[in-house]
């Protein structure tokens, strides 16, 4: 693998100390010029083969992990449920001994039951990545956003993180707090009581129901969508009503810090969680999010590569090939 990373899989933050983290990110910051340039391609993964696996339906995450194989020059092929055998009833043990039969180098797996991307790392001889699986992590959606909040203020440290909206569903909230929560930063779920999970207090998370006292004095405000698709029963009484009690606008923004910067993983649904306005103003780094997501995605495929390289990220990300 690439020189100095030790992991053969990215499965959960939890794996990842500091220095993994700061590794990645330190990596993307070499790609990300890679997505500037008239010429979007390096030969750093040349020969090498991605398959993208997704059982959920996705834009970004998806979307991003193709243009990150094509851009180092990976073949990358795309696979979705409803156009592989498992629309057929084929077993994931199954899937797995098909994947692992085409020899390829990395999979990413988005898959709706947690834990999908461990038990598909235990039966296949290549990298895994965890593109999202059921309501527990999203890991290269942390590292993006992580890789945006660093941009911003130059650390992942002492910071003020505040997690809005449907925190029971989301993989991402769980992804965040753990990864934020390593450098110490103070993470801040906020929600309806219906939407918190029971183990949120043990996620190292301070728990809110009062958004404008959640929002005090925060340097990040992260906005999450109602899961639709996940909600079993009528857990918010109306989308009017949960936008009248946690829907963040700019006048929100008065007891935030007054450098807070406002994040959304996407999907927006705009004037639910998020005020048109907010998302489209100079506080916004949605977009940059957008951007980090290939960059850092390309630096996850190259450190989790196997065999050791003697270049570095940024004199890969400097071969124009």
């Amino acid at each position: 693998m690439s020189a100095g990373f030790r992991h053969n899989h990215l499965l959960s933050i939890r794996d990842l100390d500091r220095d993994d983290v700061n590794q990645i990110l330190d990596a993307a910051e070499s790609f990300i010029e890679v997505s500037r340039r008239s010429v979007r391609k390096v030969p750093t993964l040349r020969g090498k083969t991605l398959i993208n696996m997704f059982f959920e339906a996705s834009t970004r995450t998806r979307t991003s992990f193709e243009l990150a194989g094509k851009r180092l020059s990976a073949d990358v092929v795309n696979v979705s449920s409803s156009g592989s055998s498992v629309s057929k009833g084929e077993s994931l043990l199954d899937t797995c001994k098909t994947l692992e039969a085409m020899r390829p180098d990395l999979v990413v797996i988005r898959h709706p039951a947690s834990g999908a991307p461990a038990f598909v790392a235990a039966h296949i001889g290549c990298s895994v990545i965890n593109g999202g699986d059921g309501s527990h992590e999203h890991p290269t959606q942390a590292l993006l956003d992580a890789f945006a909040i660093r941009k911003a203020f130059g650390t992942l440290s002492g910071l003020k993180v505040v997690i809005v909206g449907d925190i029971l569903h989301s993989r991402v909230a769980r992804s965040n707090a753990a990864l934020l929560g390593r450098f110490g930063s103070e993470v801040r779920f906020c929600g309806p009581r219906t939407l918190m999970p029971a183990e949120a207090a043990a996620l190292g998370v301070t728990v809110y129901y009062d958004l404008k006292e959640a929002l005090r004095g925060a340097d990040v405000i992260m906005l999450l969508r109602i899961q639709k698709e996940r909600l079993e029963g009528p857990l918010v009484p109306s989308m009017r009503e949960y936008s009248r009690q946690y829907g963040v606008s700019q006048r929100h923004l008065e007891l935030a810090s007054p450098r807070a910067i406002v994040m959304h993983p996407g999907p927006m649904n705009r004037g639910v969680e998020i005020h048109t306005a907010l998302a489209d103003s100079e506080r916004s780094v949605i977009l940059d999010q957008v951007e980090a997501g290939v960059a850092v995605r390309m630096a996850v495929l190259y450190l989790l590569t196997k065999e050791v390289r003697a270049q570095t990220p940024r004199q890969a990300a400097s071969d124009a090939g």
